[in-house]
C-alpha cells in the first residue's frame, strides 16, 4: 500500500466512524457536552467541514482564500458554539457540504503522489509547522482531526443517556 492509499483509508476510517455518531445526534444537534461551554454535534460538524475546507485550499494549495471562508467565525478555531440553530446551515445541509468538500480533498489528493507529500505545504502558518507543515502532514491531520472531536460526540450522547455505540 502507498502512503496516499493509507490517506484515503484513513479519511473513510475517521469520516465513518465520526458521522456514526453524527448521525445518531441527528434529533439533538445543539446539545453541549456540558451544561455550560460544550462544543454541540451542529457546531462539530460545521467545524470539520470548515477546518478540511480551509486545510485543503490554503495549506495545501495555497490559495489566499476558501470558498467557506466565511465560516471561519461560525466555525473556525476559537469560535464558540450557541444554542441557537438559526445561525448554523442545517444539518443536513452540513453533511451535503462535509460530501462536496471531502470529494475536493480527494480528488486534490489524487494530484499528489507519495514523494510530494514530504514537500512543504505552501500555505502554512510558521506556527502550526509540527502539525501542517507537509503536505502529508496537512492530509495526515484530516484523518485524526474527526478522531479528536469523536469523543466529544460520544458524550453528547451518553449524557442523552444513549448506549454506546459501537462502530
Amino acid at each position: 500500500m502507498n502512503t496516499t492509499t493509507f490517506i484515503r483509508d484513513g479519511f473513510g476510517t475517521s469520516r465513518g466512524v465520526v458521522l456514526n455518531l453524527l448521525n445518531d445526534l441527528r434529533d439533538h444537534p445543539l446539545v453541549t457536552v456540558s451544561g455550560d461551554g460544550g462544543n454541540h454535534a451542529l457546531w462539530i460538524l460545521g467545524h470539520l467541514v470548515y477546518i478540511e475546507s480551509f486545510v485543503v485550499n490554503t495549506v495545501i494549495l495555497g490559495h489566499e482564500s476558501g470558498p467557506h471562508d466565511s465560516w471561519r467565525d461560525r466555525f473556525g478555531t476559537g469560535s464558540r458554539p450557541v444554542a441557537d440553530a438559526g445561525v448554523y446551515p442545517s444539518f443536513d445541509s452540513l453533511l451535503e457540504t462535509w460530501d462536496e468538500v471531502r470529494a475536493f480533498t480527494l480528488a486534490t489528493l489524487d494530484r499528489f503522489c507519495d514523494d510530494d507529500l514530504d514537500k512543504p505545504a505552501p500555505g502554512c502558518p510558521e506556527e502550526h509547522k509540527a502539525w501542517f507543515g507537509t503536505i502529508g502532514k496537512a492530509f495526515g491531520s484530516q484523518i485524526m482531526h474527526p478522531m479528536m472531536h469523536y469523543g466529544q460526540l460520544a458524550d453528547i450522547r451518553r449524557s442523552l443517556g444513549r448506549d454506546v455505540l459501537m462502530v
